[in-house]
């Protein structure tokens, strides 16, 4: 392996960090590696917005759960699924703005959102610093939109917060099994025993890192927490916003 895979393979949320912002070129080489990401068509829909202002921080953590780990940190990073730009060029040369409106496009938009966070990630992590995606911030995305000041066409995605470790590091999450993840020419149903498997690690896993207040397999954790209807503002946020209509 090279050091690229041993980071990689080496992640793990961080949860708390030193209280001490990121230079300047830091920042910069973090987002020049975002950037950096694949893109469908070369389109780029996305922006990336930094919370330097910790007022700022506490109404985006009052939204996020509360989470002192989105105030507290290097820099806090919000990923935007953003047409309006394009919804703009498309403006300017007289082109029907209508196609920026359908499933297609609005998925080109929160995949490239995703695949420069993941780079800006695995860029952070090789340079040391830690990192947790803040999925939260979708608890109220028009409460966010408008601490964000976000016009149409955009949508906040999640947030990334990146800084200085003050924890001991973890062991990587134990993740499924590949052969529950990875298939061959057709999809292939789940092996019943090799999840029991799974659910057994993943027990023994959080048993040790809690010491013993947590012990629940991957499927229990899935059932309870996919059985439960949450964020259903979604749908007509997308719909005020211009995306995903048709």
């Amino acid at each position: 392996m090279n050091q690229a895979i041993d980071a990689i393979l080496g992640h793990y949320s961080v949860r708390k960090f030193e209280d001490k912002s990121l230079t300047e070129e830091e920042l910069s080489l973090l987002i020049k590696s975002a950037q950096a990401a694949s893109t469908s068509s070369f389109v780029q829909a996305y922006s990336i917005i930094g919370i330097t202002d910790k007022e700022v921080r506490k109404q985006i953590s009052l939204v996020a759960g509360n989470q002192p780990y989105t105030v507290q940190t290097g820099q806090l990073f919000i990923f935007v699924a953003d047409l309006a730009r394009h919804h703009a060029i498309l403006e300017e040369f007289q082109v029907d703005t209508e196609a920026l409106e359908t499933s297609e496009k609005w998925l080109v938009s929160v995949i490239d959102a995703a695949l420069a966070a993941q780079n800006m990630a695995i860029a952070a992590e090789s340079l040391g610093f830690g990192i947790c995606y803040i999925g939260g911030i979708r608890n109220n995305v028009e409460q966010i939109s408008k601490i964000l000041d976000l016009p149409p066409y955009t949508m906040p995605l999640f947030g990334l917060t990146v800084g200085h470790p003050v924890v001991d590091k973890e062991k990587a999450k134990p993740r499924l099994p590949q052969s529950l993840v990875y298939h061959e020419n057709t999809y292939q149903k789940t092996n019943p025993t090799i999840l029991a498997d799974y659910d057994e690690q993943i027990k023994m896993y959080y048993n040790e890192r809690t010491a013993g207040k947590r012990i629940e397999g991957w499927s229990e954790q899935m059932a309870r927490g996919l059985g439960q209807k949450n964020r259903l503002d979604l749908k007509a946020f997308l719909e005020k916003q211009h995306l995903n209509q048709k």
